[in-house]
């Protein structure tokens, strides 16, 4: 091809020279200088070429931007995403100068990417930050296929090291090498547009549910992939028209330039056409409530189904240790709370954290950066632990960064609910464990709260509430306007109403637990007696009742008159366990309500009933004796009669009859039916193992086995041979393989073989069925063999077969115009199950009416 165009090229300038247009050693309209020239693309000068690759790497910075929510807008991604774009770009234009190959380009790109991928994506393990190491070198190796994983199983933002960095370096490495390639070695710019549509839409796979820009990066994407498109095609129709008339000079300059202005006219209209759409499609596209990334569904959030919820130790703490220093709390706010956990579902026994929120905990990636987005300037707090154990760590809302220690161990892993505002440390907070928060205490606005409207947020479905929850809150509730207004009367009206109880030793007993039937008693009893855990959890009940976004969150703070409050330095006790309800506002957050009453508002003591003084006994005279009254002879009783009726047996057998026919009539109907599918299942295996000739009657155990298949539930292709069944059957019943594939090729040779086989063979082959069924039934449970025992499926299978094969029938007797009686006696046809050879209603049936030579066992 270069030998061609240079001939070309050669045959254009010497047809100039005799025509005498230009003057020797002037440059020509079609020709450069040969210093300027790139050798594809129709010799396009290199400025067109750094022009592509300029506007490539804008798009593919585009797409790469995706990332930032996920590495929490750290700068060092957008050091590895650019390097691995210009790298690329270097890549595919030495490729496409020397026209290198595929596997020449693939070995390349490896060692570019190894050779500087340390300075890029491993500054953190590089020698001095820019060199080669053995660690770097490891992590980029491992990298390729492991990075990935890393990335998504890490809560955003994910840290810097190699093992997440590679990612968004090797994406944009790959990327930059496709689309520099296409867009340098085909004439047709077009498909150079799709690496940059694959970077942009792994950022958006790898990333979070949090948008990046989304109007912007999208509009930036459609109008620079448009306009350079048209620019590549306009030099396209250039160097086209060039190679046409290549010394022809222009004979209308003002009608080419019209031409020209006209094409600019309707490439800016389209581009700006693009623009506006995708402005306006953008936040239609990104405004969902529930955007759903790939790292919500690869890797599953840790099972928190079989932890139990928080809030029932809360009696525990309040009565066994209450004395117990449970952690030390190093820098802790005045009236600072320390939070356990948020729980949102219910199910009439406990409030739990729901396993299957809309914000699940993942992995904690970066400690120094947990919430990046949450501004402002937080405060240094420390915690050690001292008496408290369990999987939850006592943190605060909102954390900026968690640094985790453990005395003489490595650092466990940690999960972050961010939502919530839980961490979790599945192997368990220990006695001796230490760690650091940088957190952010929100600060709620009264003004703005007032005003504010209720938060729409994902929460799971409660069950089993009792109805007097919803019936108390409305009454409650009544007029109340705003939404602060119903919380507020929520909470007012727990605080004056109710009673404060622990049920310690010396106060009025409170039963603890906060179930349906002990929220029920709070409610509609004389008084509300309870404490932090019945009232945050009747409050919580009621404000979901009335469609309000509600929580409980269990926790430890001092009371305000606590003497230690605000202080440096705190030990937090069992006592100091406290449970709150938090309440979701639009633009605000969760705010924390309080619905307990003040501890002084104890319940009245129950009033002393009088005792009744029993009377002493004094020991009365008996009744005088009373002489019988004479009565008429008609009206007085016959003993005889008396005693007979007494006696009589066959009243009282025939009473205790009509009770017992009457308390059974459901029995049988249930009955009946069931001994039906007995009797006719009894009377089909009779039917096949002594009607017909020799080989119907083993065809027939064969039926039996496929039979007790069918009502076990396996299901069989109808249209299968023997030994087709038999593979399905030895797939659904493995303990039975070697049983099965014998009992196929023998029904196949006693039915297909020549002859009949004897009595003694066919007795035998039913005793092999035998045990072929009763080792089915054996690899199956209890329940199912009695499903299986009395279930129809199979028994409904061979009704349509017979059905099948009387359609059959009548079809050919339509056809040959002769019935069974001039053709012959029609044996059975085959049935589901594979009974017989092509398994085709009626197939074997028309053979055997025409043929006579074969015989076909009876399903």
């Amino acid at each position: 091809m270069s030998g061609r165009r240079s001939a070309a090229a050669g045959t254009q300038r010497t047809g100039t020279q005799q025509a005498g247009t230009p003057q020797a050693g002037t440059p020509q309209a079609g020709t450069r200088p040969p210093g300027t020239r790139w050798p594809l693309a129709g010799g396009r000068p290199l400025w067109h070429v750094g022009l592509d690759a300029a506007v490539l790497a804008i798009l593919l910075g585009v797409g790469l931007l995706g990332f930032g929510p996920t590495f929490g807008q750290d700068g060092r991604y957008l050091i590895a995403g650019f390097g691995g774009i210009l790298l690329g770009l270097l890549v595919a234009a030495a490729g496409a100068r020397w026209r290198l190959g595929l596997l020449t380009m693939a070995g390349l790109s490896f060692v570019a990417y190894m050779l500087f991928g340390s300075a890029l994506a491993a500054p953190g393990e590089a020698a001095l930050g820019v060199f080669p190491s053995l660690a770097s070198l490891r992590g980029l190796l491992l990298g390729i296929m492991l990075s990935w994983k890393q990335l998504l199983t890490l809560a955003a933002p994910v840290g810097t090291s190699v093992d997440v960095l590679v990612v968004p370096y090797l994406a944009s490495f790959i990327a930059a090498v496709v689309a520099g390639s296409l867009a340098w070695r085909l004439r047709r710019a077009y498909w150079a547009v799709i690496p940059v549509l694959a970077l942009f839409v792994t950022a958006i796979i790898f990333g979070t549910a949090q948008l990046f820009l989304p109007e912007l990066r999208g509009s930036l994407l459609a109008v620079g992939a448009i306009a350079w498109l048209a620019y590549r095609r306009e030099m396209e129709r250039r160097e086209s028209a060039g190679a046409i008339s290549a010394n022809q000079p222009v004979q209308d300059r003002a009608a080419a330039r019209t031409s020209l202005l006209r094409r600019i006219g309707t490439a800016a209209g389209v581009v700006l056409v693009a623009g506006a759409v995708t402005m306006a499609a953008a936040p239609a596209l990104t405004t969902s409530a529930t955007r759903s990334v790939l790292r919500d569904s690869v890797i599953p959030p840790p099972d928190l189904h079989n932890l139990p919820s928080p809030l029932t130790k809360f009696r525990d703490y309040v009565k066994n240790e209450k004395d117990t220093v449970l952690f030390t709390v190093d820098g802790l706010p005045k009236n600072g709370r320390v939070r356990i956990a948020a729980m949102d579902s219910y199910d009439g026994v406990v409030f739990n954290v729901d396993p299957n929120s809309s914000a699940s905990f993942s992995p904690i990636g970066d400690p120094k950066a947990l919430n990046p987005g949450s501004g402002g300037a937080g405060t240094a707090v420390g915690v050690s632990v001292d008496g408290y154990s369990g999987v939850w760590i006592p943190s605060m809302a909102t954390e900026q960064s968690l640094s985790y220690s453990t005395p003489g161990g490595p650092t466990p892993t940690l999960y972050l609910n961010k939502d919530s505002n839980s961490a979790l440390n599945l192997a368990g907070v220990a006695k001796g464990d230490s760690y650091t928060m940088d957190v952010q205490v929100p600060q709620v606005d009264a003004n703005k709260l007032a005003s504010a409207d209720f938060g729409s947020v994902a929460l799971p479905k409660l069950e089993n509430v009792p109805q007097v929850v919803t019936t108390k809150a409305n009454d409650i509730v009544g007029e109340a306007g705003t939404p602060l207004k119903k919380v507020q009367a929520l909470e007012g009206a727990l605080q004056r109403e109710g009673k404060f109880s622990n049920g310690l030793e010396g106060q009025v007993p409170s039963m603890s637990g906060h179930s349906a039937a002990r929220i029920t008693k709070l409610l509609s009893g004389k008084e509300m007696v309870g404490d932090d855990e019945q009232y945050a959890t009747a409050m919580a009940l009621m404000a979901r009742q009335l469609g309000i976004p509600a929580r409980v969150v269990m926790g430890f703070y001092l009371d305000e008159k606590d003497p230690a409050n605000g202080a440096s330095k705190v030990q937090l006790k069992g006592s100091d366990v406290h449970a709150w309800v938090e309440v979701n506002f639009a633009g605000i957050g969760w705010v924390p309500f309080n619905p307990t009453p003040d501890k002084d508002h104890i319940p009245n003591p129950p009033e002393p009933q009088n005792a009744s003084k029993p009377k002493p006994q004094v020991l009365q005279p008996p009744p005088p004796p009373q002489e019988p009254a004479d009565l008429p002879p008609d009206t007085a009783p016959d003993a005889l009669n008396t005693d007979g009726k007494k006696n009589n047996p066959a009243g009282i057998l025939g009473a205790i009859l009509l009770i017992a026919g009457v308390a059974a009539i459901p029995v049988v109907v249930i009955a009946l039916p069931l001994l039906l599918i007995l009797l006719l299942k009894g009377r089909r295996r009779k039917r096949r193992q002594g009607e017909g000739l020799p080989a119907q009657r083993v065809g027939g155990g064969w039926s039996e086995v496929v039979s007790m298949a069918t009502d076990l539930g396996t299901t069989m292709e109808r249209n299968g041979t023997r030994r087709e069944t038999a593979m399905a059957l030895n797939g659904a019943f493995p303990e039975n393989r070697a049983g099965t594939e014998v009992l196929a090729a023998r029904a196949d040779a006693a039915i297909f073989g020549p002859g009949q086989p004897s009595e003694e063979e066919v007795e035998q082959y039913w005793q092999h069925v035998d045990a072929s069924v009763k080792g089915m039934n054996g690899s199956v449970g209890f329940w199912k063999r009695q499903r299986a025992k009395f279930s129809v499926r199979s028994l409904l299978v061979d009704a349509r077969a017979k059905a099948a094969r009387a359609s059959t029938a009548k079809a050919g007797q339509a056809t040959s115009g002769q019935g069974p009686a001039a053709g012959g006696p029609v044996t059975g046809g085959s049935v589901s199950g594979g009974a017989g050879r092509g398994g085709r209603p009626g197939l074997w049936s028309g053979l055997a009416g025409k043929l006579g030579n074969f015989r076909k066992g009876e399903r």
